[in-house]
């Protein structure tokens, strides 16, 4: 049998531990969050202005990544001001080597992993991205995220779409200068394709979160093809972070840096394009 005081030790120990519950909800709750997708796209985007013009959306998110890079004196006072451009580049490059990152976990794009350690007691992290497992597709090895996006693509489309290079293909066509070595980033075999089948196939692409564009053989050392890149993809190579940044503002993601020529439509993620579809 309990007898009273046991009954009211219980009580005040279900108080005490409700107590603790709610003060640690209550801590994390008030850290300020940082939506990943925002962040991404600002990394992306913001080093290819000619401006200090702000992505729309990411400026909070942003302002807190920088403020943490700070804390740990990878980035000065002055560049904490909600715009990713280069110099938060190099300093969370800086700060993914610190973890031991290399390679394409050293691209100064935040991964879902060094986001999460570099947020810890600081913000919490939201709409995470990850580019998912390595598979292969018509000879080429592509991640699952990629893979997913094709294949979208291909149902709006109504005919199957042919790869004729991947992804994670470091220094495997020196036209590509690089683009490739990364995640997200491939091109499509357009043989037998009319310039308007051409055009909807870049189209469908656009409309699942790729910039895309058709590339022909006056424009450089290749055949015609459509080259896509992954928005958003995490294992990025510099070189594609480049050709987002730039599809966004405009341009044709070549080092001639004219307008783009493609399709135009809104641009958007392949997250957007889930959820709105």
């Amino acid at each position: 049998m309990k007898t009273r005081s046991g009954t009211a030790a219980l009580a005040a120990f279900a108080v005490l531990g409700c107590l603790t519950l709610s003060t640690t909800q209550a801590s994390a709750a008030a850290l300020p969050v940082v939506d990943m997708e925002a962040t991404v796209l600002a990394a992306q985007i913001d080093p290819r202005r000619a401006d200090d013009t702000l992505t729309p959306g990411a400026k909070d998110s942003v302002l807190a990544v920088e403020r943490a890079l700070q804390a740990r004196n990878l980035l000065d006072a002055r560049w904490v001001d909600g715009y990713f451009g280069t110099t938060t580049i190099t300093a969370y490059a800086a700060y993914q080597r610190s973890l031991g990152y290399t390679g394409l976990a050293a691209n100064g794009l935040p991964g879902a992993s060094s986001l999460a350690t570099l947020g810890q007691n600081r913000f919490t992290v939201s709409h995470v991205l990850k580019p998912g497992s390595k598979v292969q597709r018509d000879g080429y090895v592509v991640n699952t995220r990629t893979q997913a996006m094709l294949t979208e693509a291909e149902r709006l489309l109504g005919r199957r779409l042919v790869l004729s290079q991947g992804s994670y293909n470091p220094g495997g066509d020196p036209t590509s200068a690089g683009t490739h070595d990364g995640g997200g980033a491939l091109d499509i075999n357009v043989d037998g394709m009319s310039a308007t089948t051409r055009t909807a196939a870049a189209r469908a692409l656009r409309q699942v979160g790729f910039a895309a564009w058709v590339r022909s053989p006056s424009q450089g050392d290749w055949p015609w093809h459509i080259h896509a890149v992954a928005i958003n993809d995490t294992d990025q190579a510099t070189q594609a972070q480049n050709q987002v940044g730039d599809y966004y503002l405009g341009f044709n993601g070549l080092a001639n840096h004219r307008p783009d020529d493609g399709p135009r439509i809104p641009i958007r993620t392949w997250e957007d394009y889930q959820r709105t579809s």
